[in-house]
Parts: structure tokens; sequence; C-alpha cells
């Protein structure tokens, strides 16, 4: 019991390892951290409804996790190659299309949930 303990504890270890290592190393998740923070100081502020933190979150998530896709698939084809190679770019260009696709996904919905928000807190 104690080892299948060990093991679960050391999984989430290496998870947020993970998470943590790709903070450091890539550019385009700490952007997507800093709009994740700033859209919830944002949700604060505009009292958003539950129903809209559950959308946000989700989207949130999501933006994370694909950026951590494509982290991955960088890595690996890194790996595979360090010589100039078309199929690994397209790879490479692919993972990164996923996650740009999902992020302006994630802007439209934010706008869809904030724009009314911030033009109900001007009037």
């Amino acid at each position: 019991m104690i080892s299948k303990t060990k093991k679960l504890i050391n999984s989430f270890k290496y998870a947020f390892s993970g998470i943590v290592s790709s903070f450091k190393t890539e550019r385009n998740m700490k952007i997507h951290v800093l709009i994740m923070i700033l859209v919830i100081i944002a949700g604060i502020v505009f009292k958003i409804s539950a129903l809209d933190w559950i959308i946000l979150t989700i989207m949130i998530a999501l933006v994370i996790s694909a950026e951590l896709f494509n982290t991955t698939v960088e890595t690996v084809v890194d790996m595979i190659t360090k010589e100039r190679n078309e199929k690994a770019k397209l790879a490479k260009d692919i993972a990164a299309g996923a996650v740009l696709v999902l992020a302006i996904g994630s802007v439209i919905v934010g706008l869809i949930i904030f724009i009314p928000k911030i033009l109900e807190f001007f009037k």
C-alpha cells in the first residue's frame, strides 16, 4: 500500500515538475500564465457568474494543456533530429497551430463573457 501511495505522490511530483519546467523554459507558457492571471483578476473585478467561471476555467485548462503538449512535441522532435527536416518542422508547426487555434477561441470566449461586463461597468 505504501508503495502505491509513493508512486501516486511521485506521479504528481513529476507532473508539477513538468509544468514548472515548461513555465521556466517556454516564453509562450509565460504569456499564457500571465493572461490567465489577468483573466482571473478581471473575473473577480467584474464579479462574473459561476457558469462564466466554469467556462473560463475550462478554457484556461485547455490552453495551458495544449501548450504543454506543444512543448512535448517540440522536445521529442528535437530529441529525434537536430538537422533541418521538413517533417520535423511540420510536426512542430502543426502543434503550435493547435495552440494558436485554441488560444484564439479562448480570446473569443473571453470577449463574449467580458465585453458585456465592461460595457455595463462604464454605463
